[in-house]
């Protein structure tokens, strides 16, 4: 059956997409928005460097085990009961990291703040799933890109206005503040999009049968792997951008702020085109150009890091790999998720996982040669884009697909549930 059939859909109410949105800030916001104050966060709590950057590991690594946790509990039990849950628990332990008297207790309590952080990503994208379908679900995801993207430029810079007349903790409570607003809103805002009769049944073993049934699924697969090397490849950049840039190039805090932006914007537009791209060509066309201007700019990176090149040619490739990566981002989150309208929630717990699990693992790979070599940057992303390709090449290429785009005339469709 074709994607406008899979499943009844209801239009959702002019709030909901905007709330929905709203939840996909949790992530980003945690994790960029104390940035600026890590330094002083770090001597206040008498810590070394390497220890203090563990409170970002932590959230990285919370993120990935809370999305997989809260999308097959939200399958069972409904969307709306665990975001509430999620929710409150980001408060609470947003509260907790503005009261840490050490080090320790910090980076526990940032785990515990990235499960949290977790909920409302997963739910985002299984709401989605649960009130959209065809070209509107297409365009969902292309907007979640696009406030992924404002939000890595609103964080760090909105950390570094609030930490002129506030310390570490008070961004924390900050955090906590921007939780409790979102609580009203989900109070009452956020209806139930997954009612009882497309919930799923038999607890634990249903779950692992639903996990089963995906890593079956050569298409899913292919484009979670697919996204999972390309967040990989963008986690790095994050990571060893500003040592490339300041330390290597010379830029100034502002001139990187600068670059930072640039590639941040160029990110939101290429997420937007790429849904439009996407919705009204060819899904799977649209992921594959993603890949190839991923790879330019990879490409461009590892050649910098080769032959010294000026400070252009790495922007650009910087600029590039960001883009391509946005490009990617709508397509291939509606290959993995478009055939399971009745367990998006663990779809899209898996997809997640995979997206952070992978960066987490990538993002301290670039400082291996210290902070005065592009190539281990260069290195990185050029191998995780040419993954991403293979994945996508020998797995999600697979016919057996569900069409979620007339355009895409080549993919088959099926029901999964």
């Amino acid at each position: 059956m074709s994607v406008r059939s899979s499943s009844s859909h209801r239009a959702p109410g002019r709030t909901l997409p905007t709330l929905l949105l709203l939840l996909t800030v949790f992530g980003p916001i945690s994790m960029d928005l104390y940035l600026p104050a890590l330094p002083a966060l770090t001597a206040d709590l008498g810590a070394v460097t390497s220890v203090a950057q563990l409170t970002v590991t932590a959230c990285l690594i919370g993120l990935a085990a809370g999305q997989l946790i809260a999308g097959p509990l939200s399958d069972r039990f409904g969307r709306r009961g665990i975001l509430l849950v999620g929710v409150v628990a980001y408060i609470a332990t947003s509260a907790l990291c503005a009261l840490s008297p050490t080090i320790e207790t910090l980076i526990l309590a940032r785990f515990v703040q990235g499960l949290a952080g977790g909920v409302g990503i997963v739910i985002a994208q299984a709401a989605g799933r649960d009130v959209y379908s065809g070209g509107a679900l297409i365009r969902f995801y292309a907007r979640l890109t696009v406030i992924g993207g404002v939000a890595a430029v609103v964080g760090p810079l909105l950390g570094g206005v609030l930490n002129s007349f506030t310390d570490w903790r008070g961004l924390f409570v900050f955090l906590a503040s921007i939780g409790a607003g979102i609580l009203i809103l989900v109070v009452f805002a956020f209806p139930e999009t997954l009612p009882p009769d497309r919930r799923t049944r038999g607890g634990f073993r249903q779950t692992i049968g639903d996990f089963r049934t995906l890593l079956s699924d050569r298409t899913f697969v292919g484009a979670v792997l697919n996204q999972g090397f390309l967040y990989a490849a963008l986690f790095a950049y994050l990571s060893g951008a500003t040592f490339v840039l300041q330390d290597i190039y010379g830029l100034s805090p502002l001139g990187y702020a600068l670059a930072f932006g640039l590639n941040s914007t160029g990110f939101m537009i290429f997420g937007y085109l790429a849904g439009r791209g996407a919705e009204r060509w060819s899904i799977r066309g649209t992921l594959t150009i993603g890949i190839l201007v991923a790879g330019c700019g990879a490409l461009g990176l590892l050649a910098s890091g080769i032959v010294a090149m000026p400070l252009w040619v790495v922007i650009v490739s910087l600029f590039l790999l960001a883009g391509g990566v946005a490009i990617s981002s709508p397509p291939a989150t509606t290959l993995a998720l478009v055939g399971y309208p009745q367990m998006a929630g663990t779809a899209s717990s898996l997809l997640g996982m995979v997206r952070f699990g992978f960066g987490g693992v990538a993002a301290p790979l670039v400082g291996v040669a210290g902070a005065l070599s592009i190539l281990p940057l260069g290195i990185v992303v050029t191998v995780a884009v040419l993954s991403a390709g293979l994945v996508f090449a020998i797995l999600a290429r697979s016919p057996k697909t569900v069409a979620s785009n007339p355009a895409d005339d080549s993919i088959s469709t099926s029901a999964h549930r």
